[in-house]
């Protein structure tokens, strides 16, 4: 079908909402393949080896916090839209185009007619609307409620799926392609974890922490995607054996290769190593509305007790950049570069510290290699520049199993991660908003909040800046996020698995590898 690989830009768009406010999305888009790397064949099985995964793992969407999950997600469901390769363009999905109306305040999404879910059922734009629902109401504890928030009501007028906001928002088609907002028959309010979705690949096992298994969706309406018969999601936790799994040909690819491996493995027979630069980041959180971290002077002091530059040369051996205690960095449309480096600073830790006027008990760091590649030896450097500061940092690990679940967003200082998100304001929305679920430091910040609002009713680009510019620094300084570094995506291919693209956004072509890729 050639109409899927239709896509706009941000800076496009802002050019026609801002100036008409209701033009056709979907005049500006331009026809040509996501990425172009020969004629697609069809058949195998491609399995995947994955680091990342928990007995504690549900199909449901919502919920979907590890990396095995979200690839399961990626394989059986679809979003109205998708990020294009390139990071930040749009490609129809489940939605054959978009209008907006209102200045950016009301949009109109056209769902695609002759779709099918993996029961049989044809997608309805009332499947979208409850899917939507159910990701909004008061008992969600879905990744996407951070989203949702912006939404003053939704309604369907036969095919077409209609947003109406709180403001405006130019940026609204990008939060809508948030992975966990995959279309579910009916919403999901049936049975979300039943792993029945629109995508390529049906979910026909599951075992949580162990395999997924998938085969080809018969009825699968985009002949361009999905191209293996079979595809199969295996756990494997350790790194080792992971790479010997690839090396051996017992699966066609691995996520996470460890960066101090990275160069030599890549020599090994019939492997490659794809490396990617992005907005992935690694990350120490804290609560900020928890003891000892409610402090803000304990909090700087700990921010600069981070010696970035040695984490990135010898946790990531270069595979990435120095962050500066936000999520946001050059990658993203509208950065702003003026921020100060917050650089390595034991006088100004130990300062920090003593007015903060902790009373010197154990400051108690969760971490597993689960939360990145190389967490716990990031950890240990991070500790001890932290007690040549005075700061008693102590490290407790944690099992990898149940990591997502029963550490992170649970314990008040862990390690974590971040893929990518294709705007500034969803990356916000997700993880900074206060009444985000994934808002994993427990920010509550009013005027941070005030201004995110803002920054989406705003079209002009420069103005937009300028108040992204503010979020950053109010998050860099109040905040309880230490990013330390930001982390290319390693990533382990067999050498018979063709159609790679690189994508900013996330590891694995942002998820998309089982859909994109075939066999030579």
């Amino acid at each position: 079908m050639s109409d899927i690989s239709f896509k706009m830009n941000r800076r496009s768009f802002l050019g026609h909402a801002g100036a008409a406010g209701a033009a056709v999305a979907g005049s500006t888009l331009i026809t040509g393949p996501a990425f172009s790397a020969g004629t697609p064949k069809k058949g195998g099985n491609f399995i995947m080896g994955l680091k990342g995964g928990e007995s504690t793992n549900s199909l449901d969407p919502a919920l979907s916090t590890s990396h095995v999950t979200y690839q399961a997600v990626r394989a059986y469901s679809e979003t109205l839209l998708n990020v294009g390769q390139d990071g930040s363009s749009l490609e129809y999905r489940l939605a054959e185009s978009f209008e907006p109306a209102n200045g950016g305040q009301t949009w109109h999404f056209k769902i695609r007619k002759g779709v099918k879910f993996h029961n049989g059922q044809e997608l309805t734009a009332n499947d979208v609307l409850k899917t939507m629902e159910r990701h909004s109401n008061d008992e969600t504890k879905s990744g996407a409620l951070g989203v949702m928030r912006g939404i003053e009501s939704m309604s369907v007028d036969g095919d077409i799926f209609t947003v109406n906001l709180t403001t405006p928002n130019a940026d609204l088609p990008h939060l809508l392609t948030d992975y966990h907002l995959g279309i579910q028959p009916n919403g999901g309010f049936d049975n979300p974890a039943e792993g029945v979705g629109t995508g390529p690949y049906r979910v026909v096992a599951e075992e949580p922490g162990v395999r997924y298994a998938f085969e080809k969706f018969d009825d699968y309406w985009d002949d361009s995607r999905g191209h293996y018969d079979k595809h199969e999601i295996i756990v494997i936790n350790d790194d080792a054996a992971r790479a010997a799994a690839l090396q051996s040909g017992q699966v066609q690819c691995i996520n996470i290769v460890p960066p101090k491996t990275a160069k030599l493995f890549s020599r090994a027979p019939n492997v490659k190593i794809e490396t990617t630069s992005g907005k992935g980041h690694y990350i120490f959180v804290m609560h900020t509305d928890t003891a000892p971290f409610d402090n803000k002077d304990l909090r700087l002091a700990l921010k600069y007790a981070v010696n970035r530059a040695e984490l990135v040369q010898k946790v990531l051996s270069g595979y990435g950049e120095v962050g500066n205690d936000t999520p946001i960095n050059s990658a993203y449309n509208l950065y702003d570069d003026s921020l100060p480096q917050r650089e390595f600073d034991l006088e100004k830790a130990a300062e920090h510290y003593k007015k903060s006027g902790h009373d010197g008990s154990p400051i108690v760091l969760h971490v597993s290699d689960v939360a990145f590649a190389g967490a716990l030896d990031a950890a240990q450097l991070f500790q001890q520049s932290a007690q040549a500061a005075g700061i008693p940092l102590e490290l407790k690990r944690e099992p990898a199993d149940g990591y997502w679940s029963e550490v992170w967003n649970k314990k008040p200082f862990c390690a974590s991660y971040w893929g990518g998100r294709a705007v500034q304001d969803l990356m916000w929305s997700v993880g900074y908003l206060s009444t985000a679920d994934w808002n994993d430091t427990n920010f509550n910040n009013p005027e941070f909040d005030e201004l995110l609002l803002e920054a989406r009713a705003e079209l002009d680009q420069a103005k937009r800046k300028e108040i992204y510019a503010k979020m950053a620094r109010i998050v860099n300084e109040e905040g309880g996020i230490i990013n330390p570094m930001f982390n290319q995506f390693i990533d382990g291919l067999a050498q018979n698995v063709t159609g790679w693209h690189s994508n900013p956004n996330g590891n694995l072509m942002n998820g998309f590898i089982a859909s994109l890729t075939w066999f030579e």
